[in-house]
């Protein structure tokens, strides 16, 4: 019987923030925990991450935004994961968002949001109690 497969993340920046010290922090934070991460660079459009993530056989995608277009660009990504039949690859995010948005990005399907001053250890733990392999 072979091991389970670690878990697959792919850290993105969505839209045209060009700030991803933070989502290069969580990505290391990730790969130090054991889980294999995709990055994929800044400016990416929902259309670019869906696709690298179905390409990749990804669990999850994290989502970083600090430009304030999070109201868009997070649930457009899963609605594009839906049409494309793969809603089973768990979405969150984090970065500068308005706590008056965090409901709404969750009834869009994001799981959950961090924002600034979550420590790295609680989103990880975070993903081994939420994310599993999907294969």
């Amino acid at each position: 019987m072979s091991p389970e497969r670690k878990i697959r993340i792919m850290v993105a920046k969505p839209g045209l923030n060009g700030h991803d010290r933070g989502a290069k922090i969580i990505a290391r934070g990730f790969r130090d925990a054991g889980f294999e991460v995709i990055y994929t660079g800044l400016h990416q459009t929902p259309e670019q991450i869906v696709a690298a993530a179905i390409e990749e056989d990804v669990d999850s995608i994290g989502l970083s935004s600090l430009a304030g277009a999070h109201d868009y660009l997070f649930p457009r990504v899963v609605e594009l994961l839906k049409e494309k039949g793969a809603d089973d690859i768990v979405v969150f995010g984090g970065g500068i968002i308005p706590e008056e948005d965090i409901s709404k990005l969750r009834d869009a399907g994001i799981k959950e949001v961090f924002t600034p001053g979550t420590s790295i250890g609680d989103t990880v733990n975070w993903v081994r109690r939420n994310i599993k392999p999907r294969k």
